[in-house]
C-alpha cells in the first residue's frame, strides 16, 4: 500500500510530454554542431534537451533539475559552442564542476562536440593535480574553462584568471557543489564575472540552498524539471506493539534495515536520549537530537548524520520541520504524534528527491484512540503491518561508512573547501568519491572521509599544511 498521507512528491515530466522523434536537426544549430551530432550518433532528443535547448539557444537562463544520464551535458555544450566566436579568443564560457573527474567529462565532451570545428580551446582548471602545467596553459588562452570552484578561485586570487569576457556560466550538479561547501567561493567567484551573462544552473536534487541560487538568474529565466517517468511515493505502515516491547521491536526493525540511514522520531527529550543510549549500548551508529542541547551540538549532529557518519538520529519534532536529507530511506516513529500536521512532516522528511520512502509507526494498545483521530483529521486508513514482516537480520550493527574530521581552522585562516580537498586529492592520492561533505566554519572546518581511509586522511592532514599552515585535526 502507497502513500496514505498528503506529503510532497516530486512532480515527474512524463516523456510523454515530449515529442517522441523530436530531432536535433529541428533546432537552429550551426553546422558544424550537427555535423558532429550525427558522427556521434546524437539524433534524437533526451527530454532535458528538448526541454531546455530551445530556450538556452535564446540566450535564457535555465534552472534545471534532471539526474545524471539526462544529456544535461550535451544540452549545455551545444549552447556554449553554438553562441562560440572562434575568432574572438576570449574566455567566453566558465563551466564550474564539483569534481576533478567531472569537469575532465565534461571538457571531453564539449570536445567531441567541437570536433567539426578547429581551434576551439577548452581548458580544465581542477584541484587535486598540480597547479603549475594549468598556469601554462592558461597563459596561452582559452574558449572555454571547465573547473572546480576552488582552483578557480585559485586562479583569481592569484590575478592569472581575467572573466571579464565570459558571457555564459553553467553550474553543473549544483546541489553536489554546494553539499561539498562551496557556496562562499561560487559567491566569490559570481561576483567576478560579468552581470550581464547567461547563467545556466543543473542540478539532480532541488534543496533550498539551490533555490536560493535563483537569484543569480534573470527573471525571465526558464525552470525545466525532469523527473523519471515513474513518481515515487512513501509507503507507509503502522505496527501495533505493547508498551514494554517498543525497544526490542525498535532494534528488530533496524537490524532489517541494515546500514542504511534512520531517522526516528520520539515525543519527548528524555526519551529521545534513553533511546539514543539504548542504541549505541547495543553497537548501533547513533546520535540525538533534542532541545537540551546547544545549538552548535545539534548542529554537529545534523551534520554527521547528513554526511553519513552517524547511521541513526533519533530525534524529537525539532529536527520534523526543516531537515533536508536527500537520501533518506526510512523514518521511523517510535512514539505517535498527537498533532497530525507534525506526523505529516515526519514522514515527509523520507522519499526525497524521487528516492524510495518507508515510514514505519509504531502503535500500542492505549494509543488507538489517538490513532483514530489521526485517522479522521487526515482522512486516511491506516495500513497495518506485522513486526514478523520485518525480520532481524544476522551479525552486528553495521558502522556508519564516513568519519568526520575536525580541522581547527576555517573561513578566518582563509581555508576554503578546495584547500581541504586539495590536500587530500594530491599527495594523499584519495579519489573525490572517498570525500564527502565539507564544512567550513568561522574557525574550524570539518571534512567527511570513507572510514576505510580515514586514519590516513587524518594523518595527512595533521602532518600536511593547509594555506601553508600546519593545523591541529582531530575525528569528531
Amino acid at each position: 500500500m502507497r502513500a496514505l498521507f498528503p506529503v510532497p512528491v516530486s512532480v515527474s515530466i512524463e516523456s510523454t510530454h515530449f515529442l517522441s522523434n523530436a530531432t536535433f536537426t529541428s533546432l537552429p544549430l550551426a553546422e558544424h554542431l550537427l555535423q558532429s551530432l550525427e558522427s556521434l550518433g546524437y539524433s534524437q532528443m533526451t527530454p532535458i534537451q528538448q526541454q531546455a535547448l530551445p530556450a538556452l539557444l535564446e540566450g535564457k537562463d535555465i534552472l534545471a533539475k534532471a539526474r545524471t544520464g539526462s544529456g544535461k551535458t550535451v544540452a549545455f555544450a551545444l549552447t556554449l559552442l553554438h553562441k562560440l566566436a572562434v575568432k574572438r579568443f576570449r574566455i567566453q564560457s566558465l563551466v564550474l564542476c564539483p569534481t576533478r573527474e567531472l569537469a575532465e567529462q565534461v571538457a571531453q565532451e564539449i570536445r567531441r562536440l567541437a570536433r567539426s570545428q578547429h581551434n576551439i580551446k577548452v581548458l580544465t582548471l581542477v584541484g587535486g593535480v598540480s597547479v603549475g602545467p594549468q598556469i601554462g596553459s592558461l597563459e596561452h588562452g582559452a574558449h572555454i574553462i571547465v573547473g572546480t570552484p576552488g582552483r578557480i578561485l585559485e586562479m583569481i586570487d592569484r590575478n592569472l584568471l581575467n572573466l571579464s569576457d565570459v558571457e555564459t556560466l553553467v553550474l553543473d550538479e549544483a546541489d553536489r557543489m554546494l553539499d561539498m561547501g562551496f557556496a562562499d567561493d561560487i559567491g566569490v567567484i559570481l561576483n567576478a564575472l560579468p552581470a550581464d551573462r547567461q547563467t545556466l544552473l543543473f542540478s539532480a536534487t532541488y534543496p533550498d540552498k539551490v533555490n536560493d541560487l535563483k537569484r543569480h538568474l534573470k527573471t525571465d529565466a526558464v525552470q525545466v524539471f525532469v523527473e523519471d517517468a515513474e513518481q515515487t511515493e512513501i509507503e507507509q505502515k503502522f505496527i501495533e506493539v505493547e508498551a514494554n516491547d517498543k525497544i526490542a521491536a525498535l532494534k528488530q526493525l533496524l537490524s532489517w534495515h541494515g546500514a542504511k540511514p534512520t531517522l526516528i522520531f520520539s515525543n519527548m527529550r528524555k526519551d529521545t536520549q534513553d533511546i539514543c543510549d539504548e542504541l549505541a549500548d547495543a553497537g548501533y551508529s547513533v546520535m540525538s537530537l533534542h532541545g537540551d542541547l546547544e545549538q552548535r551540538d545539534r548542529e554537529r549532529v545534523l551534520m554527521q548524520f547528513t554526511n553519513q557518519s552517524c547511521l541513526i538520529m533519533v530525534a524529537t519534532d525539532v529536527a520534523a520541520r526543516g531537515l533536508d536529507i536527500s537520501a533518506l530511506p526510512l523514518v521511523i516513529n517510535y512514539d505517535l504524534s498527537n498533532d497530525p500536521e507534525v506526523h505529516v512532516h515526519r514522514v515527509g522528511r523520507t522519499g526525497r528527491a524521487g528516492a524510495e520512502g518507508l515510514a514505519l509507526t509504531l502503535v500500542t494498545p492505549s494509543q488507538m484512540g489517538r490513532l483514530a483521530a489521526l485517522e479522521d483529521q487526515l482522512g486516511l486508513t491506516a495500513q497495518w503491518a506485522e513486526l514478523t514482516a520485518y525480520p532481524a537480520k544476522d551479525g552486528v550493527p553495521a558502522r556508519a561508512p564516513m568519519r568526520t574530521v575536525m580541522i581547527d581552522g576555517g573561513k578566518k585562516d582563509k581555508v576554503r573547501p578546495g584547500d581541504i580537498v586539495g590536500a587530500l586529492t594530491g599527495e594523499l592520492g584519495l579519489s573525490f568519491d572517498q570525500l564527502g561533505k565539507i564544512n567550513v566554519l568561522a574557525m574550524v572546518s570539518f571534512v567527511a572521509v570513507r572510514n576505510d581511509v580515514a586514519s590516513a586522511a587524518l594523518k595527512r592532514l595533521s602532518e600536511g599544511k593547509i594555506k601553508g599552515r600546519q593545523f591541529r585535526c582531530r575525528f569528531v
